[in-house]
Parts: structure tokens; sequence; C-alpha cells
């Protein structure tokens, strides 16, 4: 019956992952399709000959929020699924253990966080005109810097300490362990704020082919999940950043 149980939890849970995802993404899609539909007039208007208003810095700041949520939290699936497991047998021997949700929902925050500080960063280079417009991908030599320096971030000692952590969640929560609701909200912010000083330099690529590059943003995305769940994932991250560097290198000689 406790197997039974334990089942039916991981299959809830993961039937809300996969919903909050498919959400997410959706927003995406259907943002993506008003900004293909977009007059090429008003597209080159949203550069940094105007500037944003408090609305466009909020739709932008939504944006990125969205996009965290489809980007990340898919990678951070085991850890969810291992706090409800946790949590289930926690209830089953009698003690009172916060919603999976609550943990959730810390991991989120932490991804809002790097959210605003990705918008103001566009918004700085937009107002600068580094972008040929709000949602366009950066130049070749800038592209190619930004490639060189996500490569080269895979081999830093922080990016593999945070990795690390991203990977091992029965040895996160076996240290970190907190009670309450604001014990899973603090370890859930926790474990997204080693997610964000693992990923957080991927995430710059976005500006490499455009923010909303949908299949740019899939890449980076399912790179993430690798790896963070792949046996070798460290190394698939090290061979990666190879690839990044050697890419940035020639983007830059050909443009």
């Amino acid at each position: 019956m406790l197997e039974a149980a334990l089942r039916r939890q991981r299959a809830i849970v993961l039937a809300g992952l996969v919903g909050v995802v498919a959400l997410a993404w959706g927003y995406l899609g259907i943002l993506a399709g008003a900004m293909d539909g977009m007059p090429a007039a008003v597209d080159a208007a949203m550069t940094g000959a105007a500037p944003w208003t408090g609305l466009d810095f909020a739709l932008m700041f939504v944006m990125w929020a969205v996009m965290m949520v489809a980007m990340m939290v898919p990678g951070a699936a085991p850890a969810i699924l291992l706090y409800a497991r946790i949590a289930h047998a926690q209830r089953e021997r009698g003690h009172i253990l916060a919603p999976t949700g609550m943990f959730v929902a810390g991991y989120v925050v932490a991804w809002t966080i790097f959210s605003l500080f990705a918008t103001l960063l566009q918004w700085a280079m937009d107002q600068s005109a580094m972008l040929p417009s709000t949602m366009a991908g950066v130049g070749p030599r800038l592209g190619g810097v930004l490639l060189i320096l996500a490569g080269l971030y895979q081999f830093m000692p922080i990016k593999h300490a945070c990795l690390r952590h991203c990977r091992a969640p029965l040895q996160f929560f076996s240290s970190r362990w907190r009670k309450g609701v604001g014990g899973a909200l603090r370890m859930g912010l926790e474990h997204g704020a080693y997610c964000v000083g693992c990923c957080w330099f991927l995430m710059g690529l976005l500006f490499v082919a455009g923010v909303m590059n949908l299949l740019w943003v899939a890449a980076i995305a399912g790179f993430v999940l690798l790896e963070k769940v792949l046996p070798h994932g460290i190394l698939f991250g090290r061979g990666a950043g190879g690839a990044l560097a050697a890419a940035g290198v020639l983007l830059i000689i050909l443009g």
C-alpha cells in the first residue's frame, strides 16, 4: 500500500510539473507568434531610440520569468520528486511537512529574481543600441564573445560546485533539511540559487540568437536538463563548453 501511495504521489506531482511547464511553453509560443506577426516598423521602433515604459518593463519581466519556468523546472524535477517522496514518508509517520508546492515556489522565486536582473540587462542593452531590436540577437562579434565566455564558464570551479548540488538532491536535503513551510521555501530557494549559479551564463546565450528564438530556448533547456541528469553530465558539460568556445571563435572570424 505504501508503494502504491508513493507511485500515486509521484504521478500527481509529475503531472503538476508537466502542466506548469506546458503552460509556460504555451505562453512563450503565443508570445513568439505575436512577435513574428509584428509589423517591421513597430519592431524597429523597439530599440534604444524609444525608452521603455513601465508596462514594457513589466511585460518583459513576465516573459523572462515564464521562460525560466519553462526552461528550468524540468531540470529540477528529480529534486522536486525526491522532496515529494520524503514529505509523503514523513506524513505516513505522523510528521507534518510542508507541501511540495512550497519547495517548488522557493525554486521559482530564485529564478524570478534572476529574471529581474535579466530584464534589467536587456533594457540596458536595448537602450544602448546593442540589440538590432528588443527581441533580436546581438551582433556576431559580441555573440562570439558570449559563446566563448559561456564555454569557459563550463570549466570554472564555481560552475562545478553548483552543478554537484543540482545533480545530488539527496545530498542537498541531507545537509540542508529544514522543517515547516518556511523551511521548504528556503530549501527551494537555496536549491534554485545553486541552479542559477550553475546555469546563469547559459541564459546569457539567449542574447546570441534572440531572446524569443524558441528553438534556441529549447536547445539551452535541453542542454541544462541533460547536464543535470546524465550519468556523466559533468563531462558532457565540459565537452559542450569546448564546443561553445570553438563556435564563438568561429563566429568572430566569420563575422
